[in-house]
C-alpha cells in the first residue's frame, strides 16, 4: 500500500507520464519541477490562452493549476495510476493573478486506499502572498 513518506514518482516521471496521458494537451499547461515525500512544486508560465478580460490570469487556469498539482502529488505516492480522478475542488481566490510564472505548493494532508485529500497555495512573485488556495480530493480506483 501507498504512504505518504515513500513518493513512487519522481518530477521527470510525473512529467513524462502527464505527456502520455496527455499527447495533444499538455502544451501551455503545469511542469512539475519538484517532488518530495508529502510535497511537489508545480510552474506555469501564462500564455495568451490563460487570460481573461482585465489582462490577469482567468480563474479556469489556477482551478486546472490547482487540480494538476493535486494529481501529480497523488500519483508521486501511488504510481502511474491513470484513472485517479478528481472528486472534490474548492478553490479559493485571495487576489488577482498577474501574468507571470505561476507555482502551485501542494502538501498531501492524507492518503487512504481509496481516496487522497491535498492543500494546494498558488502563487506568483512571493509564497506569502497567495492568489490563491484550493483543496482537492482524488479518487483512486
Amino acid at each position: 500500500m501507498a504512504d505518504m513518506a515513500t513518493v513512487q514518482m519522481d518530477a521527470d516521471a510525473l512529467n513524462t507520464f502527464l505527456q502520455s496521458l496527455f499527447p495533444g494537451g499538455r502544451e501551455g499547461l503545469a511542469k512539475i519541477d519538484s517532488v518530495s515525500p508529502g510535497r511537489a512544486r508545480l510552474s506555469l508560465m501564462p500564455g495568451d490562452g490563460n487570460l481573461r478580460p482585465g489582462g490577469i490570469v482567468s480563474g479556469p487556469t489556477l482551478m486546472t493549476l490547482a487540480d494538476t498539482a493535486a494529481y501529480a502529488m497523488t500519483l508521486a505516492h501511488i504510481g502511474p495510476v491513470a484513472m485517479t480522478v478528481t472528486s472534490s475542488l474548492t478553490y479559493q481566490f485571495l487576489r488577482a493573478c498577474p501574468v507571470e510564472r505561476i507555482h502551485a505548493d501542494v502538501r498531501l494532508l492524507k492518503l487512504g486506499r481509496r481516496l487522497s485529500v491535498s492543500d494546494v497555495q498558488i502563487w506568483t512573485a512571493s509564497p506569502d502572498r497567495l492568489v490563491g488556495q484550493a483543496t482537492v480530493t482524488y479518487a483512486i480506483p
